[in-house]
């Protein structure tokens, strides 16, 4: 079974800020028991190797942190704030421990168990942050490590028509207040107004 959508390990094997960029717009796929689920990435963020005092990776690696110095195109999965599970695609080349965080998207399949997972939470809101969008999706640190660019694994991510970069906007990283300069503010986050999702 060949699914040409899916991004491939070259895709991932780039430049951090390249990934990450071109990430916005592509589709999250996530499936669970044969269903289907889905969301259009709109935000994103860049952490760059042992040099970036906002990554991980900045202490060197450890347990935790091992899938980030493995070749792009894995999932890198972990819990913070004692309650909430990321969600990052590893890039680069071997030995570099650089990824990229998804931070939101928006539903587009498998709706009914995306509801069921965030409910109460206002539809609006279900994806709309790292954390929000693990739970809606069912991401644990069962996916750490999982290979994205593998048919049969049940988390990957899907072309999409880019979007084009007046549509994208470029920000410092939020969420890293205690990191130090320069690294505060790199402008490493990439964010796409929802709006314009409906035109690709």
């Amino acid at each position: 079974m060949i699914n040409r959508n899916i991004l491939t390990r070259g895709f991932y094997q780039r430049d951090t800020l390249t990934v990450a960029r071109q990430l916005i717009g592509k589709l999250l796929v996530r499936t669970i028991d044969g269903v289907r689920i889905s969301g259009i990435i709109y935000e994103t963020e860049a952490y760059d190797g042992e040099t970036d005092l906002a990554c991980h990776a900045s202490s060197g690696k450890t347990n935790r942190n091992v899938v980030m110095y493995g070749e792009g195109g894995h999932a890198y999965v972990y819990f913070t704030y004692g309650m909430h599970w990321m969600m990052n695609c590893v890039t680069g080349k071997l030995e570099h421990p650089s990824a990229v965080l998804i931070r939101a998207i928006l539903p587009i399949e498998g709706i009914n168990h995306i509801k069921n997972n965030r409910s109460p939470i206002k539809e609006k809101h279900w994806c709309d942050g790292p954390g929000k969008l693990t739970k809606a999706f069912g991401i644990t640190n069962e996916l750490n490590g999982v290979d994205l660019c593998n048919i049969k694994s049940p988390l990957h991510i899907e072309k999409r028509a880019p979007l084009i970069d007046g549509w994208v906007a470029i920000t410092p990283r939020i969420g890293i207040d205690r990191t130090p300069e320069p690294w505060k503010s790199k402008p490493w986050r990439f964010i796409a107004e929802v709006s314009k999702l409906k035109f690709i």
